[in-house]
């Protein structure tokens, strides 16, 4: 009777699942490269490095006057945004889980910016990159279903050639991936003349990366486009505006005024007792 040794098996059992995994790594390999090899397939790594430097690259840089189409259907451009500062963040409605989440974090920190700056301080662009399927009616959709179909917010749609020049302009690189695109995410922050001011970068991030910026721009503008009294104004909003984090929030801190103006005060209390004082000296000599 011929009979197996168990440990026999053992030993060998190693050494086939072995065998196993190498055939398992040619074949994936094999595939991958069939894949790659199939005209239109080709998929272009994402270079993180050199996607985060085109996206700095692109501060300072003056945007186009671009065409769009928003969620209803008009036409739009550039030009129509102008006047005061401006969000953009590029996204694709078949994302079902990064581009919604980066919207509703923007979203949220959007609503702090303005309950410090003002309704009408700004304005928010949310841009369909993916062409094909980005159109009016989908980014009506993806707005709807993000919450930020409200007023201050605009879902737009742009041809493939606008995409190509003003993903350029913004930094913003994207590539086609199996899951459809690897792309930065990041917020661009742009000023009133239409001149990129800052990027912001995750799908979620610290309320003051976005809403400082927006103050710089909303609230220390060049005194050329402001009255004294509302330049005067601004200026201490500015100082006087403070981020609290524990309501992860902003608030205008009174006391700062507050001193401000006992400081104030206390400076002209003793001008006045010095002038009273050298006046009552000067009469004393005379008499």
């Amino acid at each position: 009777m011929n009979t197996k040794n168990p440990s026999d098996f053992y030993l060998k059992l190693p050494l086939s699942l072995f065998v196993l995994l190498l055939f398992f790594v040619h074949g994936l390999h094999a595939q991958s490269q069939t894949v790659d090899s199939q005209p239109g397939k080709v998929i272009q790594q994402f270079q993180y490095k050199s996607a985060l430097q085109a996206s700095q690259d692109a501060i300072d840089r003056v945007l186009s006057k671009h065409r769009f189409t928003d969620a209803n259907g008009k036409g739009m451009t550039m030009h129509d945004f102008l006047g005061k500062p401006l969000i953009i963040s590029m996204v694709y409605t078949s994302c079902y889980q990064i581009c919604p989440m980066t919207i509703r974090h923007l979203s949220q920190v959007v609503d702090k910016a303005r309950e410090t700056l003002g309704e009408d301080s700004f304005s928010v662009v949310v841009i369909g990159f993916d062409t094909q399927f980005d159109t009016p009616q989908k980014m009506k959709y993806f707005a709807e279903k993000q919450g930020v179909d409200k007023k201050g917010w605009h879902a737009l749609s742009v041809d493939s050639d606008s995409v190509a020049s003003l993903s350029k302009e913004l930094g913003f690189q994207y590539f086609t991936s199996p899951n459809g695109f690897d792309h930065v995410v990041q917020a661009t922050v742009v000023d009133e003349k239409g001149q990129i001011y800052r990027q912001v970068y995750g799908e979620t991030f610290d309320t003051q990366l976005l809403v400082e910026p927006l103050m710089d721009l909303v609230l220390d503008r060049a005194k050329s486009n402001q009255s004294f009294l509302s330049n005067m104004v601004n200026k201490v909003r500015f100082f006087c505006t403070t981020y609290d984090p524990r309501s992860d929030s902003y608030r205008f801190d009174y006391s700062l005024f507050i001193g401000m103006m006992i400081g104030g005060l206390i400076i002209i209390l003793t001008l006045l007792f010095i002038i009273s004082e050298l006046r009552y000296a000067k009469r004393h000599r005379n008499a």
